[in-house]
């Protein structure tokens, strides 16, 4: 069985960026959790040197729809695989891409065996990605992302909704929870109305000792 997965995106946080990053993804490498997979997505300046210096999963937080070639400022599913990255998170609500688009973007990553983590803010918006059949859905009411109130609080049973959904279109999709994950509980109640993982924002790159909050969090 898959390991839950915590998934810390490092977004563009001052506390995250350039030597910062490197230095926040070498102490949330040394946190040992044998019952969950963590991986990181850092800024996308930094994803290659943490991904060559740091040995921990790191995903990117965007990508195209372009292969190698004429394309100024986008980001290639071949250089991602290239650099090592394990996966790409899509769709996020801080940078949306077009459904059709995003189907052509899935279907590249999974021929070049990346890992998909695509968000969805709505359940109508999980019906349409789920079609599409990522690796992950990561379920985040946008009004929730960046607070300290966690969906697993406040909506739970729309968490169920989700996981049912998800299941009934796409049955090898795992779905994560996100917005406002910041404690022990939160990650302990995902889990139980059936999600596989959570994706956690500003609370470890923010967090006064990111390593000592991530231990507690998943103690």
């Amino acid at each position: 069985m898959t390991r839950p997965l915590i998934l810390i995106n490092f977004k563009l946080y001052k506390e995250s960026v350039g030597s910062k990053g490197l230095e926040l993804a070498r102490k949330i490498a040394k946190v040992k959790r044998s019952k969950y997979e963590i991986a990181i997505a850092p800024s996308l300046l930094t994803t290659k040197e943490i991904v060559d210096k740091v040995n921990i999963s790191v995903f990117a937080q965007h990508c195209s729809k372009v292969d190698l070639g004429a394309h100024t400022g986008k980001i290639s599913v071949i250089e991602l695989k290239k650099i090592g990255v394990k996966g790409t998170i899509l769709n996020h609500s801080e940078r949306k891409i077009p459904m059709k688009f995003l189907k052509v973007i899935i279907e590249s990553c999974h021929k070049q065996k990346l890992q998909t983590v695509v968000c969805a803010s709505t359940l109508g918006e999980i019906k349409k990605v789920a079609k599409f059949k990522p690796t992950y859905i990561a379920y985040e009411p946008k009004r929730l992302i960046g607070t300290n109130i966690s969906v697993t609080n406040s909506k739970p049973k729309i968490i169920v909704k989700a996981v049912e959904l998800v299941h009934k279109l796409s049955k090898n999709t795992r779905v994560l929870c996100g917005a406002g994950i910041h404690t022990q509980e939160d990650i302990g109640q995902a889990l139980l109305l059936g999600t596989t993982g959570v994706l956690i924002g500003h609370a470890v790159p923010k967090a006064k000792d990111p390593k000592k909050f991530l231990e507690k969090l998943l103690s």
